[in-house]
Order: C-alpha cells, then structure tokens, then sequence
C-alpha cells in the first residue's frame, strides 16, 4: 500500500477487504459480518454498519493471544492493556499500529481526523500525576 492515502469511499466492506489482503493483512472472518484484520502484530475488528459503511467493531490494537490489547497512555509511557493484564508498548509496535491504522482507513474510505493522523491515539488517559493529589494551600487575602 502507498505511503499516502487518499480517502475514497469504497463500494463494500469486500472491497476494502481485499485491498487490504493486497496489503499483506491477513483478515478472518469471526461471526456474521464481522472481519478481523492482522498485521506485523496489530489487529483491529471491521463490521459494516447500518448505514452500509465499514466501521471498527474493535479498534485497533495490539493482537496477542486471539484477543486485542488497548493502548493506554500514563503520562509518562504508553501501555497495552488487555483485561487487568498491562505490558509497556515498544517503539516498534506503536509504528506498526500506526501504520495499519492508517492502511485500514484509507482502504475503507473511513475519515481520518487531525489527532489521529498525528501519531497513535490512546483508547485511555491515565494520569496519575492528578489522581490523589493533596488540596493546595489556601492563602489568606490581603486586607
């Protein structure tokens, strides 16, 4: 697939289907219209919705052990969150789900917004920084 990707809408979920086998993603189908589509690790759940349109049933992700792991950022490192399971994410696996992130949008003509186009995008925000933070000192005014 290029490098830069014009969105255009495609005609089925078919279609972007196979475009993306043509890509090297490897798709299965799991139930009644719902595809999963794999690549160097990552993975994401397509589904028609009921406008007809492709949509993510599941969004992309890191797929390890038939399931997807979520990405989740803690201020200081982003992590893979899969259930009460967390592992920190590599360089190398944020690259790979960016990139099938991008080849899933284009090939199914999904909007791509201005965040998202940027770099990853986590599913969760995870400050602790803020969490548990003691009352700041109220200062008396002066009179």
């Amino acid at each position: 697939m290029s490098r830069e990707h014009q969105s255009q809408p495609k005609s089925t979920l078919a279609d972007g289907l196979e475009e993306l086998r043509r890509a090297g993603c490897e798709i299965r189908e799991q139930q009644e219209g719902r595809y999963l589509v794999v690549r160097d690790g990552c993975g994401a759940v397509l589904e028609k919705s009921v406008a007809g349109s492709p949509q993510f049933a599941v969004r992309p992700g890191l797929f390890s052990r038939d399931r997807i792991a979520h990405l989740t950022d803690r201020g200081f490192q982003k992590f893979w969150q899969d259930g009460d399971r967390s592992i920190p994410a590599r360089a190398e696996e944020l690259k790979a789900l960016h990139e099938l992130q991008r080849d899933l949008r284009g090939a199914m003509g999904m909007t791509t917004l201005y965040n998202e186009a940027l770099g990853t995008v986590s599913s969760k925000y995870s400050y602790d920084r803020v969490e548990g933070r003691e009352p700041g000192k109220r200062h008396q005014p002066f009179d």
